[in-house]
């Protein structure tokens, strides 16, 4: 995995976010979604490949307390950090490849949109729903976005995997249950389209 953290490291030393393709102002799908869950704000919140995003952001103003972000990028974690400024001691920042991630706490929602569709290899995809089933608590809630079936083949010249409802519920099928499905176009940037696959998913209770 030494070459992905290079491959990240170096896009987030040699580019500002408006030069990445999925830098989002305002995280609106992610936190309307949050939002539905009328989760207590001392609940424990993770963004997995949260980079530099603004979710971290938008988390603290509406005042969650909990809040974690994990990236395989250090330089990333240090530009948000950079940004928050204060505000970036009240959160819990995590230099991890995802497949080899140690939680020792129990998330009552997790969120990725950046980092499961590159999890080509079904190695790499099982050690993630093993982590991803042990970190989250009974009842859990778990918001995933990937590139759909009409999204791109390729991000930041790397290859990804794409979803579809269908194949992004059986995946999780084993211990989560599918709460919301739905299709996105994320506007980048250089103002081109990506449609993205989220689905909103519940662990079922043991």
């Amino acid at each position: 995995m030494g070459s992905n953290k290079s491959h990240w490291e170096n896009v987030f030393a040699t580019k500002n976010p408006n030069e990445v393709s999925w830098t989002q102002k305002h995280p609106k799908t992610s936190m309307d979604y949050l939002e539905s869950l009328n989760l207590s704000k001392t609940a424990n919140i993770i963004d997995i490949g949260g980079g530099d995003s603004n979710l971290v952001d938008a988390l603290l103003e509406k005042g969650y307390v909990n809040v974690w972000v994990l990236d395989i990028s250090e330089f990333a974690l240090e530009r948000a950090k950079k940004r928050l400024g204060d505000k970036a001691n009240f959160v819990h920042w995590i230099v991890s490849d995802i497949t080899e991630f140690k939680s020792e706490v129990a998330f009552d929602f997790w969120h990725d949109r950046a980092v499961f569709h590159f999890l080509t290899e079904q190695e790499s995809i099982d050690k993630y729903l093993a982590i991803i089933n042990n970190a989250i608590t009974d009842n859990g809630n778990f918001l995933l976005g990937t590139f759909s079936e009409n999204g791109p083949l390729k991000c930041s010249g790397l290859e990804i995997k794409q979803y579809s409802e269908s194949t992004m519920k059986q995946t999780f099928s084993e211990n989560f249950e599918a709460v919301k499905c739905f299709t996105e176009n994320h506007k980048t940037p250089f103002d081109t389209v990506q449609n993205f696959q989220f689905c909103g998913f519940k662990k079922k209770s043991k």
